[in-house]
């Protein structure tokens, strides 16, 4: 306990001559990895503290990264590196081509004092909910990719509201957390308005989308444009290559294994993409700029999502930001 000092009347509170003792302590090689931090109540007894004041800095430790608790037993060294201000807790549904871009921009735009750990859902409700219990208190933010599921309020509120961040989908339910959001709904309902000309030469526009993966407003906007040119129209939860293809038929696929799926049977039926079905799918790649000979997207920017999303959490921006889409016609339409 030596390397701790505390003194009265220096103009530094003491639970932050703790803090920088421990930081001191470290960066001299007396603290390393896995060593163990005195007890709360020994810190208390020999400097004559408030047990309150000793937690404040532990705390503050923990959720820079520096330190971690294991209940029952104390407060040990996690990271040798001192120069984290924050601490970012990043949960998403599932990690692909386009997230991975939202990713790197997002880290890329934090800078070097910022640590961010990831983890992962899968749109199941009970490791979302196991993945926020187990981190509480020991970040500084968090970032949380709902997707389409439901009551998941009860367990976001034990976040702290200011240093919660909603990415991507938003609901009724998280309207009241700071967030980076796609408005589906509208999205889809613009493009397919943009894209009304060359929709008209086909028969029929099919939406394949999966309740449990894609949000409900792509459902929404897609059934308003179809109900308003009184357009044929369909929406299925999968593509199967046992479907048959009547008439001239558009397939919007969100899903990228659907889209595939949709290729493989233009193939098998010696169809003509653009032509006979027409393709347009959800989030640009690069990919989708070659594949039969360049798909229609829609499509927000990524990487700019990322790097708003780094923005509002270095300036504590408690906003709620529309991330644009736009839709790329290409040969696939």
């Amino acid at each position: 306990m030596e390397f701790i000092q505390v003194k009265g009347k220096i103009g530094i509170p003491k639970y932050k001559q703790i803090v920088i003792s421990i930081e001191k302590a470290i960066e001299e090689g007396k603290l390393k990895k896995g060593d163990p931090l005195p007890s709360i109540n020994g810190i208390c007894k020999k400097f004559n503290l408030s047990r309150d004041t000793v937690l404040t800095s532990f705390n503050e430790l923990k959720i820079r990264g520096i330190v971690y608790s294991i209940p029952g037993k104390g407060y040990y060294i996690n990271s040798t590196v001192t120069n984290y201000v924050k601490k970012v807790f990043l949960l998403f549904d599932e990690l692909n081509a386009f997230k991975e871009k939202l990713y790197n921009s997002f880290i890329e735009n934090l800078g070097s004092n910022v640590k961010v750990e990831i983890f992962f859902h899968h749109f199941n409700e009970a490791v979302f909910e196991k993945n926020i219990k187990e981190s509480i208190g020991d970040y500084s933010t968090y970032v949380v990719m709902p997707a389409n599921l439901q009551n998941i309020k009860p367990v976001l509120d034990l976040i702290p509201k200011d240093q919660l961040y909603i990415l991507d989908q938003s609901s009724e339910q998280l309207q009241e957390f700071s967030a980076i959001y796609q408005n589906f709904s509208k999205d889809i309902y613009l493009a397919l308005k943009e894209a009304i000309d060359l929709l008209s030469k086909y028969d029929r526009i099919t939406l394949v989308h999966c309740l449990k993966k894609q949000p409900i407003g792509m459902r929404q906007g897609f059934s308003k444009f179809c109900k308003e040119i009184h357009i044929d129209h369909d929406i299925i939860e999968v593509f199967d290559l046992d479907r048959e293809i009547l008439g001239k038929e558009v397939y919007v696929v969100p899903y990228d294994e659907d889209m595939i799926r949709v290729i493989k049977k233009t193939k098998q039926e010696n169809l003509k993409i653009g032509r006979d079905v027409g393709i347009i799918s959800y989030n640009d790649t690069d990919l989708k700029e070659v594949v039969c000979n360049g798909i229609t997207t829609i499509s927000t920017d990524f990487e700019e999502m990322g790097a708003i999303l780094a923005d509002m959490i270095i300036n504590n921006s408690s906003d709620k930001i529309e991330n644009k889409n736009r839709l790329i016609i290409r040969n696939s339409l």
